[in-house]
């Protein structure tokens, strides 16, 4: 008996640690597989794939979208949706083509913006309606004859659905768009849903605020450079602010995204533009966008659109590139001619706008070059940086007189706020 007791206390001894280890085992795969579905649940989900939110409100009705190359969305195929198809794998379908195949949908025609219903015309290029060849609706241009949709083209319309990548930047015409779409619906009696998507400059609000007598096309409201929002929330401030022709106000709806805050890192899976052509280029724009109204050369033309400036005229340096005619940059400036300048490839990533580009760039060009264009101001929203610039004030104090601006429009801001 003595020799069995040990024998016995060790075989209980052993029993318990299996068991406990089996416990602590299924333990760590329960954690493992929580951690991995919340690790699946912070994958950002866009407005368009938010359908269960959006589809019974276009049931029965008439629509047009206004929409572009980046009009697209991933969802379950279900036989409801394509009833050629079975099963219910995950599959990327364009939101036109979607909409169009939706049994009670009735969409009836598309509005194109900036770049054209497949985004590969030249910047400020005219863009002609057309017929779109898969599903055979007519695409009417919103950056042709007219950038505001008419009276006659909304006739029998219900509902307007508005799903364009935006990258958060005044002078990045879509917001424009987004304007003139909302003026137009609400003058006649049309809804409006916006099909929210992730600003990749979120995450900061910079720059100089735009001043009234400056607005156009290429800004519109009296906003910073770079505005903090989501183009659902844009939508938001321009209904709320009451910025639309006479203040009217439409019957707006935003579809929200999911498991997005203004901190979330997104790399936007379809170039917005042709010359936006990665991660790199859409941080960088809003700081090199102000060449677009200077005769520097940033990028256009190369296959480096916003990662790069320079100029001819500017003294010899172990960095030079020649712009050609390409998508997006059919008459770069400096078309066919060496240029000298700075690659900005691996520079940091940016979390507010840098004026040192555009300062040195000024440095660089000879007294005998003009530097400054005629849309440098419309694309600055003001005057005075051109002024602050050529005076020789520094970085810092010219972002001084930017202060109070950012103040009051973040209190603006504030009010149409979706996301944290």
């Amino acid at each position: 008996m003595i020799l069995f007791k040990p024998f016995k206390s060790t075989y209980l001894f052993l029993f318990l640690l299996m068991n406990f280890q089996l416990i602590s085992c299924a333990q760590t795969t329960k954690e493992k597989s929580e951690k991995k579905v919340e690790q699946k649940g912070t994958t950002i989900k866009t407005g368009a794939e938010n359908t269960n939110l959006y589809l019974n409100l276009l049931k029965g009705k008439n629509i047009a979208i206004v929409a572009n190359h980046t009009s697209v969305l991933s969802v379950l195929q279900r036989a409801e949706v394509a009833p050629n198809v079975m099963g219910s794998k995950k599959v990327t379908h364009h939101l036109v083509d979607y909409l169009h195949s939706y049994n009670g949908i009735h969409v009836k025609k598309v509005f194109a913006p900036e770049h054209g219903f497949r985004g590969k015309e030249d910047a400020a290029a005219h863009v002609d309606d057309a017929i779109d060849t898969k599903t055979g609706l007519p695409i009417l241009s919103l950056h042709g004859k007219s950038k505001k949709p008419s009276a006659k083209q909304l006739e029998g319309i219900d509902v307007v659905v508005f799903d364009i990548q935006d990258v958060g930047v005044r002078f990045y015409t879509y917001i424009s768009t987004l304007h003139f779409v909302m003026e137009a619906c609400a003058e006649n009696g049309i809804q409006v849903i916006v099909l929210d998507r992730p600003n990749p400059n979120g995450h900061y609000i910079d720059g100089p605020v735009l001043e009234p007598k400056h607005s156009s096309f290429v800004g519109k409201h009296s906003v910073p450079v770079v505005y903090g929002m989501t183009i659902g929330e844009y939508a938001q401030m321009i209904n709320g602010e009451k910025w639309l022709k006479n203040n009217v106000q439409c019957d707006l709806k935003v579809i929200p995204l999911e498991h997005y805050n203004h901190n979330s890192t997104y790399s936007l899976p379809i170039k917005p533009s042709p010359n936006l052509p990665n991660d790199k280029s859409i941080n960088l724009y809003p700081s090199l966008g102000f060449f677009e109204g200077t005769t520097i050369n940033a990028g256009r033309g190369t296959e480096f659109q916003f990662q790069r400036y320079g100029a001819p005229f500017f003294k010899k340096t172990n960095f030079s590139y020649t712009p050609k005619a390409n998508d997006g940059a059919k008459y770069p400036k400096h078309k066919e001619k060496l240029c000298y300048g700075v690659d900005l490839r691996q520079a940091p990533h940016l979390s507010k706008i840098n004026l040192s580009f555009l300062m040195d760039a000024y440095k660089r060009t000879p007294k005998t070059e003009k530097f400054f264009g005629s849309t440098f101001t419309i694309h600055a929203g003001t005057e005075k940086l051109q002024q602050q610039i050529e005076q020789g004030l520094s970085e810092q104090e010219i972002r001084k007189t930017w202060a109070k601006g950012l103040v009051n429009f973040k209190i603006i801001r504030e009010k149409y706020l979706i996301y944290n």
